[in-house]
């Protein structure tokens, strides 16, 4: 049998309590207690028996996995979905309510920063002592001792005290521990996202050394999707604690993202003044409906007129969040010096955004109408709102030297009466 790893119907309950009522401040229970004390002592006695309710909360639910040994499975999903609370039971770090795990071989982990370090000890002796935690000997520690300084970078502060650590040292130095001390199972959690962009590419590039040359089995949980479908083969989506797919990485990625970019719902609105109906503004309609940041980004508009409007300027802007501020803008008019001919009837105009360099975050979309010489009409800002997903760990903005909106996103427009 070439499994390294059996997860068999695993559940995690906990239970969470709920208190009635609301805060009280201690001078009032103490002038309560000397008003009248029998009546305190009383409404205490009922309090005690009905104040806290609890309710089961179940993390993880009938959760079922088999890994390879050499295997390198990344977990994802949303914030709450489970994925921690799996890799503390596989790390034997909390146990399971239910459902058995089997680990055939030793286990490294890296779920926190500083996870088995003591701050008053050195970096020196921490690396001894987390390695003895890993199972290791001591002679076995000094042989890969040098390697793992050298990864890390902390030769400079070796003999300091890891309470003095930056938690990015905490980090190259846990992981350079963890990845040096060949355990067959190496876990880690999404803390590489505390190290910078050098040393994460670091990192990548060595768990794909010690799977690929070594051998090992890796389960790599992380929001990087980049990553994740750079280093892993096979993935496991989570949510609400239940396993909703399990296969195939790239599969299990474009799965994830099209639910994460599900759009606000469009309503059509009509500009009275011109009438001119806007029927459907869709992103992407064409590309999968998949929104991913340094990717193309198509929006479609369709308008229905009721007479032809010879020069328009159709106008988009993102917004970022709540600010009023546009982060993008653009005008087929003012900054693409295009004139839009309005026909009657209906009219599909293309925005294509070539390469949508924004951070992971939620946006709105905002749509106006400039007619030269005309008042400026325009709908709402917060008209659809969509999700960028973190993709990468470090997206870059390109800055904008004109005065339409805050970064430049170079785009083409077109349109079909």
């Amino acid at each position: 049998m070439n499994s390294i790893i059996e997860i068999k119907n695993i559940g995690k309950k906990y239970n969470i309590t709920h208190q009635r009522g609301g805060y009280v401040a201690l001078r009032d229970v103490l002038m309560n207690v000397f008003k009248s004390p029998f009546s305190f002592l009383k409404t205490k006695a009922k309090r005690v028996s009905g104040f806290e309710k609890k309710e089961e909360f179940w993390a993880l639910k009938d959760v079922n996995l088999t890994v390879q040994k050499g295997e390198v499975v990344g977990i994802i999903g949303a914030n709450g979905a489970g994925k921690s609370t799996l890799l503390k039971i596989l790390s034997q770090i909390t146990p399971p309510t239910e459902g058995e795990v089997i680990l055939r071989g030793r286990v490294g982990s890296l779920l926190e920063v500083g996870t088995g370090f003591h701050p008053e000890l050195t970096g020196r002796e921490n690396i001894f002592l987390n390695g003895a935690i890993l199972g290791m000997k001591k002679k076995e520690i000094a042989k890969k001792f040098d390697e793992i300084v050298e990864f890390a970078g902390i030769g400079k502060f070796l003999d300091t005290p890891v309470k003095y650590y930056s938690s990015g040292m905490y980090v190259r130095l846990a992981f350079s521990v963890a990845a040096h001390m060949e355990p067959d199972i190496l876990i880690i959690d999404e803390v590489l996202a505390v190290g910078d962009a050098e040393f994460q590419k670091k990192c990548l590039g060595k768990m794909d050394d010690i799977s690929k040359k070594d051998g090992r089995t890796i389960l790599f949980v992380s929001h990087n999707l980049e990553a994740i479908k750079k280093l892993c083969s096979r993935g496991l989506l989570l949510k609400n604690g239940t396993v909703e797919m399990e296969g195939e990485v790239e599969s299990l990625i474009a799965h994830y993202i099209g639910n994460m970019t599900t759009q606000k719902s469009f309503t059509p609105f009509k500009i009275q003044e011109l009438n001119i109906l806007v029927t459907k503004i869709a992103l992407n309609a064409e590309r999968s409906g998949i929104i991913v940041p340094f990717q193309p980004l198509q929006i479609d508009i369709e308008l229905e007129a009721e007479r032809d409007i010879d020069t328009v300027g159709i106008q988009l802007m993102i917004y970022h969040g709540s600010t009023s501020s546009p982060l993008f803008v653009t005008n087929t008019k003012t900054t693409h010096n295009i004139d839009i001919k309005i026909r009657k009837g209906k009219n599909t105009i293309t925005c294509l955004i070539e390469n949508l360099a924004i951070c992971a975050g939620t946006y709105w979309l905002g749509f106006g109408v400039d007619v030269p010489f005309v008042r400026f009409y325009y709908h709402a800002m917060e008209l659809i709102s969509f999700t960028v997903p973190e993709i990468i760990a470090a997206p870059r903005l390109v800055s904008n030297a004109s005065s339409y909106g805050q970064v430049y996103l170079t785009n083409t427009w077109a349109i079909k009466n």
